[in-house]
């Protein structure tokens, strides 16, 4: 892959991963009120789950979607759930509010992200 082609990935990727990230601030910001934060995080992040599969494959990745890459995406997320669950709860212990621990998050969570998903689609693409 050339370097303009891995730009144009980071590109589509900044721009799926913000519609993603603004989807799951948006669903935890609203569920928080009225349920626990771990479960509104949850919720949110499952609902922008759903959205950022379907347009990191055909948007980012330009990959049709499939059970194999559907997989892989879904593990890659299942780890970035976890680094998303431990951290978002580490920063509420060390005080951050509700609405900024989340944005926190995303700082670490989604270049690590980008990593993981990225090799998903180039490895299942090759097989």
């Amino acid at each position: 892959m050339d370097k303009k082609e891995t730009f144009g990935q980071i590109v589509r990727f900044g721009i799926v991963g913000t519609t993603a990230a603004a989807i799951h601030y948006g669903v935890y910001w609203l569920l928080q009120h009225f349920i626990e934060v771990n479960i509104a995080y949850t919720v949110g992040y499952i609902v922008s789950f759903l959205v950022n599969y379907y347009l990191s494959a055909h948007f980012t990745f330009r990959e049709k979607t499939s059970a194999r890459n559907g997989i892989g995406f879904g593990g890659a997320h299942a780890v970035n759930y976890v680094l998303h669950i431990v951290l978002f709860n580490f920063f509420l212990w060390l005080g951050l509010s509700r609405a900024v621990a989340p944005l926190a998050v995303l700082a670490i969570a989604v270049p690590a992200n980008f990593i993981m998903v990225r090799f998903v689609f180039k490895h299942f693409k090759k097989q």
